[in-house]
């Protein structure tokens, strides 16, 4: 039918595993007794540590090594998400939507001479090395008067933005400000004819 396989004695195991690790034989067995001396991967030369100091500090340093990376690693991609808002607002786009915002006088009427725009800014912005690009933004803004979210819509081409839909909705009002609908999108409880 098939082979028999060798019984192997595993009676003294204990005694093999130390007497491989280096381990007096005639000693009681104790687990921690082989816990600095290892095997490398990969059937490499064995490697004894000097000491049990020595074990630790390597293991200390390894420790210290992988709180690095996991603070890098978070660090990194804290800086990545933080620094969005500041991508879109260093924009054209964004400056000429705050622009066009600042200048209008139903929205100053509505929020407020000093309107500021929030730090978190939401949107996308896609500039192509041919002139071309496409802008979408979501702005929370405020001021002494009230609060509301701007939201446009700019084309690019040729190098020059232009803005195709600019609405502001001011809280607690339920008709949009829109300022520019050159697209023609519909807009809930706009003004008609804009």
């Amino acid at each position: 039918m098939g082979r028999l396989l060798p019984q192997l004695d595993l009676g003294n195991w204990q005694q093999h595993f130390h007497r491989a690790a280096g381990a007096d034989p005639g000693r009681q067995p104790h687990h921690d007794l082989c816990a600095w001396r290892t095997r490398q991967p990969l059937g490499l030369a064995e490697r004894a540590w000097r000491d049990a100091e020595q074990f630790r500090k390597t293991q200390r340093n390894w420790a210290i090594a992988g709180l690095v990376v996991w603070v890098v690693g978070i660090g990194g991609c804290a800086a990545s998400v933080g620094s969005v808002p500041y991508i879109l607002k260093g924009s054209d786009a964004y400056h000429m939507t705050m622009d066009a915002i600042r200048a209008d006088t139903r929205v100053k009427a509505a929020i407020g001479d000093d309107m500021t725009d929030n730090f978190w800014v939401g949107g996308s912005l896609n500039v192509n090395a041919n002139g071309a690009g496409d802008a979408q933004f979501g702005i929370p803004v405020h001021g002494a008067k009230g609060k509301g979210t701007v939201f446009s819509h700019l084309v690019r081409n040729a190098g020059t933005w232009s803005i195709r839909l600019l609405v502001v909705r001011v809280d607690g009002v339920d008709a949009p400000i829109v300022l520019t609908n050159e697209d023609h999108v519909p807009i809930p409880n706009a003004a008609i004819g804009i």
